[in-house]
Formats: structure tokens, C-alpha cells, sequence
């Protein structure tokens, strides 16, 4: 399934960003802070609404389907995701099957079996019981990634899906994404990450697209410079060989 954001402006943050992930793409969202990245999120998945432009999904305006359907499909996890009471590790992913059933439906072993495998990618089967709150902030995103999955989305959103986590289970989450066949855009603040896991990269400045391309072609000296304020150095992977970056602080703007 295709996303796509076209003329997207929200009042004093975002002005007249457009991209396009095509179906089964990975595509990520960088920037500096307060460039707009959560706040073009936000938009993707409903929590805001923009105040020009539109977010499609296969051509079909987001804002025309009904939100439950659209849960169906879309499924995101949020930097504000929270769970405010005592619920058990099975029972917050359970969450995610909730569009897929109807008021009076009750959890049905395939529900259970989605959640188990779910936790299972996670690494988080063995917390099934434990309490959410009760978790450390890494096994707490893992547990919502797994929420995320239990819905079965065509289009995955994920702000910041590594916070939280240590570099094994990053590295082990941002494979995942890549093998799901889903369409899904990050935002993802390592940018050696971002290069490593994404098919193109989106770098907003100041509420709006400065460039869209690989990460070769979007992670280059000068972008670096202007765009985060920084001096790096951009040498191959030695085994992928896709950009990796050495950085260095820039006198730029100082």
C-alpha cells in the first residue's frame, strides 16, 4: 500500500511538505530538533490535523475513512504512547486486534496466537504476564512494537521506534521493520541507523523537505552542515557499504 503526503502545513511548523513511500518501502524522516518530524507523523496517523494538504493511502484521502477502518490498516507507535493503568504485558498487546473486532467479540485463539507471535518478534515473550508498568523503558517499546504488529497494518508509523533501547535490540527491531513487506515511515534521530535501515531518507528544516533521496544521495557533507549544523566525514560501511558518518562539531552558526 502506498502513503503518501501531499502539501501537508500545519500553522507555524510544517509548510507544504510532500513525500511519497511506496509499497513496501522503508522510509525514514530525519532532522533537527523541532524540524517537524513528529509533528508530520502526527498527521500520518491522526492525531493532528493539518491545517492545508492531505495523507492518502492508495490515492484515498486518509480523513475520508472511517478511523476503525483506518486502524485496520495504519498502525503507529507514537512518542506519547502510554498506558495508564496496571494492565499485563498480553493484555496491552492485545489492544491492537481491538479494530479487527467488533463490539461484542471477544478475544479468539487467532487473536491470541497474532499476540503471541507479536511478543515472540519482540524478544518480549517471556513478559507476557508482567505487568506494563512494571517494565523498563527498553522491554515498554518493545511491548508497544508489539501492539503495533498485533494489528497486521499495511502502513506501520513509528516515531522513534529505537528510544529506549540498547543497540542490540535496535538493531534487532530495525531488521524486523525491514522484513515485514509492510510500507512504513520513521522518524529516526541516528542518522547512521536511518542509512543502514532505510530505502530513502526525508531530511526536514524548519517544517519543510530540504532534500528526498537514498541515504547516498541525502547524507552528504554539505547537507550535514547546513541542515544539523555539524562537519562529518561520510565513508562506506565495510560490509554493506552503505554511508556511515563520523562527525565532528561544526563552528557553523556559533
Amino acid at each position: 500500500m502506498d502513503l503518501a503526503i501531499d502539501n501537508l502545513a500545519v500553522d507555524r511548523i510544517l509548510h507544504d511538505v510532500t513525500l511519497t513511500v511506496g509499497a513496501g518501502e522503508v522510509h525514514g524522516i530525519v532532522g533537527p530538533n523541532g524540524s517537524g518530524k513528529s509533528t508530520t507523523l502526527r498527521c500520518v496517523y491522526r492525531a493532528l490535523k493539518p491545517s492545508q494538504g492531505v495523507v492518502l493511502l492508495d490515492g484515498a484521502p486518509l480523513d475520508r475513512i472511517p478511523v476503525k477502518e483506518s486502524a485496520k490498516t495504519l498502525a503507529a507507535l507514537t512518542q506519547d504512547s502510554h498506558v495508564e493503568f496496571d494492565f499485563t504485558v498480553a493484555e496491552v498487546v492485545a489492544m491492537g486486534r481491538l479494530p479487527h473486532q467488533t463490539g461484542f467479540d471477544r478475544e479468539s485463539p487467532r487473536d491470541r496466537e497474532i499476540c503471541a507471535e507479536a511478543l515472540s518478534r519482540m524478544d518480549a515473550g517471556h513478559l507476557a504476564e508482567r505487568s506494563f508498568l512494571s517494565l523498563s523503558g527498553g522491554e515498554r517499546q518493545r511491548v508497544l512494537i508489539a501492539r503495533a504488529l498485533a494489528q497486521q497494518p499495511r502502513v506501520l508509523v513509528l516515531d522513534e521506534p529505537t528510544n529506549h533501547l540498547d543497540i542490540s535490540h535496535q538493531l534487532a527491531v530495525l531488521r524486523l521493520v525491514r522484513s515485514l513487506e509492510t510500507t512504513v515511515l520513521t522518524v529516526l534521530h541516528d542518522l547512521n541507523l536511518a542509512a543502514a535501515h532505510c530505502d530513502r531518507l526525508h531530511v526536514l528544516h524548519e517544517g519543510r523537505v530540504h532534500t528526498s533521496g537514498t541515504p547516498r544521495e541525502v547524507l552528504t557533507a554539505d547537507v550535514l552542515r547546513e541542515v544539523f549544523q555539524v562537519e562529518a566525514h561520510v565513508v562506506p560501511h565495510p560490509t554493506s557499504g552503505v554511508p556511515q558518518l563520523l562527525f565532528e562539531h561544526s563552528e557553523v552558526g556559533s
